[in-house]
């Protein structure tokens, strides 16, 4: 099934270690891909010798990516498996703290009132996840009895709320019901793509109660794929559009980021002009409008008619798995300027509020 207002997605190889931090909010197939790959194509056209794609390089291993995602001050929650509902599932998180994809997964967690830990990954090094073969984010640990690692945002979501609703299979045996399949890209890039992600692997007694009706679940699924195939394109182009724009994301990048002083001066200035050129390229080849904040604000509300008058929440009274990734994904531009523009120029704030309220009274 394709997602509403679909668009071709980039399809991009990448350089050298260099352009790490350029991934992190940037769309899945601009995301790392391998040790020392991230950004390369595009961000290496973006200069005109191998001096200035250095430049660049440096500035996108500094703080840049689509708005916001850096290597963090590492914060920990800490919580006995005692407390869990789910019995003796205990959950670590990796990731970077502003990346959409990561915030999806806090979204979902923190709903569902699940204590997990979070390990802050740095963007350049990736020392934290040194034991894995798979180097994106996010990536969870769970132990359920025997340790499991879960890459990939929506397979995780997946996952553990089908381990949460049925306690027929173990965590390891739902994971097998996700594989990693080899596919090519149209560049002859060789990726790896997630069978079933957005599906629950429930039996049809479980489907029935947790959709009562057919269309129920097809809308959570379409929605779900939505946030990933196109909202999340979104994000860069709005929070680098103006060079004020730029500066300002790479600020909070340097306010909340480990550097020193140098290193913070280089990301800020640096960084932002960078990204700046790069929005610009990522506007084309999204085949956004002149105005980026026009294409936000169209799908912010296309969301909003989709959640209707009638319903609190895609799911109702309460969220479902659509709501938290499309509130996953918003809020990593909380704070900037793109964020305050789409509560006024939008009808999304009932709704964002609402998700806000939800989750701190459900959450850890």
């Amino acid at each position: 099934e394709r997602p509403l207002s679909a668009r071709p997605q980039p399809k991009m190889a990448g350089a050298g270690r260099v352009w790490r931090l350029g991934a992190l909010l940037l769309p899945p197939a601009w995301r790392l891909r391998a040790p020392g790959r991230a950004f390369g194509a595009a961000a290496g056209r973006a200069g005109s010798s191998g001096g200035s794609r250095l430049v660049l390089g440096a500035a996108f291993a500094l703080g840049a990516s689509a708005g916001l995602c850096l290597a963090a001050r590492q914060r920990l929650r800490e919580h006995s498996a005692a407390e869990l509902p789910a019995g003796n599932l205990q959950l670590t998180l990796y990731q970077y703290k502003t990346c959409p994809f990561c915030s999806k997964v806090r979204a979902f967690l923190d709903y569902h009132g699940l204590p997990y830990e979070i390990v802050e990954v740095n963007p350049i090094m990736r020392k934290e996840i040194k034991f894995s073969s798979y180097r994106k984010v996010p990536i969870l640990l769970a132990n359920a009895g025997s340790p499991l690692q879960l890459n990939d945002s929506s397979v995780i979501i997946s996952a553990i709320k089908t381990y949460l609703i049925s306690r027929r299979n173990s965590l390891e045996e739902i994971v097998s019901f996700y594989p990693a399949i080899k596919t090519v890209t149209e560049q002859g890039k060789e990726v790896l793509e997630y069978e079933n992600k957005y599906w629950l692997m429930l039996d049809e007694k479980e489907t029935k109660k947790v959709y009562p009706v057919k269309e129920v679940r097809v809308e959570e699924m379409k929605w779900r794929k939505w946030a990933d195939d196109w909202l999340v394109h979104l994000i860069s182009p709005n929070v680098y559009r103006t060079p004020k724009e730029a500066l300002a994301s790479f600020d909070y990048i340097v306010r909340e980021g480990k550097f020193g002083t140098l290193e913070g001066l280089f990301a800020k200035y640096v960084g932002a002009v960078a990204m700046f050129f790069v929005s610009k390229r990522l506007k084309k080849r999204h085949r956004l409008r002149d105005d980026v904040r026009e294409d936000l604000y169209e799908a912010v509300n296309e969301w909003v008619k989709a959640v209707g008058k009638n319903r609190l929440f895609m799911g109702g009274n309460q969220p479902n798995l659509a709501d938290l990734a499309v509130y996953g994904v918003l809020r990593v531009m909380e704070g900037l300027e793109a964020f305050d523009d789409m509560m006024v120029h939008t009808n999304i704030q009932p709704w964002y509020q609402r998700m806000e309220e939800v989750i701190q009274k459900t959450g850890v």
